[in-house]
């Protein structure tokens, strides 16, 4: 990681700390407004109402992150219990988002899967045409009622999402969390430390964030070739997106931005994470009882798909990745 700029090595960390945490806050609460101007059911996926919950997200993600990056020049009581509150609350308002994108993800490849030729991720049956033209042929009788079983599940799970967070946005918890994030708008529980230069108390945690991306991503495993569909590797990317996320929120805070060199990379490991996701919901829906086996078969081929979107996300992921000795590309 550079070293923060020469702003941040003459200041105290209070003075780079606190601004940053204000400022954040302040656009938990205009999102909280505009979430209070649009949370109506008849706005529920409405652009606004879609615009006030991502605020909100964003907002309660780098709060939190930076309250576990920075925690040493912070009330620690305080900011464990914050961080704890806003993660509740990000993932609470996350779900309603990520089960719309999935069912679009999802019927948007099915389409394209039922109107072109199997999907590289079958391998050639060996039987010559007739047999791919039977296959191509109960992937377009299966798409449809694969597109609707697949509507209906997570449209289903978008209501309930969506129902949960109204429930949370008007319960005393989160009336709680709202409070202490005004709070923090204008005052920061500092520790004593943070009267110190923010040389000495930011420097050091903001480099463990980096040094712990790196690590995981040191860690992922240097090629699919050999096992594509190996979806027990999953986990250790999606670790890694999220320590990635927290080492831009600290770069964010001591330069002012986040890493460029880092957006492509960023990017990949969330392409990633939605690929995994609806290939996880493809194979769920696949496990329905009785089901026709040309909807089966739609399922499995857009499983198969969907695994294939997560390996180019992964060298995509390799190809930007900016510290070429932490990584092996394919």
């Amino acid at each position: 990681m550079r070293r923060p700029d020469h702003q941040t090595t003459t200041l105290t960390a209070e003075a780079v700390l606190a601004p940053y945490l204000r400022e954040q806050a302040a656009s938990f609460l205009r999102g909280l407004r505009l979430q209070r101007e649009h949370s109506a059911p008849a706005d529920a996926g409405t652009q606004r109402a879609d615009e006030a919950a991502r605020a909100l997200r964003h907002a309660a993600r780098r709060i939190s992150g930076t309250l576990h990056t920075f925690r040493g020049a912070l009330e620690p009581v305080w900011a464990d219990q914050l961080r704890a509150e806003l993660a509740w609350l990000s993932g609470t308002l996350a779900r309603e988002h990520a089960y719309a994108t999935r069912l679009g993800r999802l019927l948007d490849a099915l389409h394209q899967l039922s109107g072109a030729s199997l999907p590289a991720a079958r391998p050639p049956s060996g039987e010559g045409a007739s047999e791919t033209d039977k296959e191509r042929a109960a992937l377009g009788v299966g798409a449809a009622r694969a597109g609707a079983l697949l509507e209906r599940r997570l449209t289903l799970a978008r209501t309930r999402a969506h129902s949960a967070a109204l429930q949370a946005l008007g319960s005393s918890r989160f009336h709680a969390v709202a409070d202490a994030v005004a709070l923090l708008a204008s005052e920061v529980p500092l520790s004593p430390s943070a009267a110190e230069p923010a040389g000495l108390v930011l420097h050091a945690p903001a480099e463990l964030a980096e040094q712990r991306m790196l690590d995981a991503v040191a860690a992922l495993p240097p090629d699919e070739a050999v096992e594509p569909y190996n979806e027990a590797h999953d986990a250790l990317w999606h670790q890694a997106r999220q320590l990635l996320r927290l080492h831009r929120y600290a770069h964010e805070l001591l330069r002012g931005a986040p890493d460029p060199a880092l957006v492509g990379p960023g990017h990949a490991l969330d392409l990633h994470r939605d690929a995994a996701e609806a290939a996880a919901a493809a194979s769920a829906a696949a496990r329905t009882p009785r089901i026709a086996p040309a909807t089966a078969y739609a399922l499995g081929v857009l499983h198969a798909d969907q695994r294939h979107e997560v390996e180019a996300a992964r060298g995509v992921f390799r190809e930007t990745w900016p510290h070429a000795a932490a990584v092996t590309a394919s």
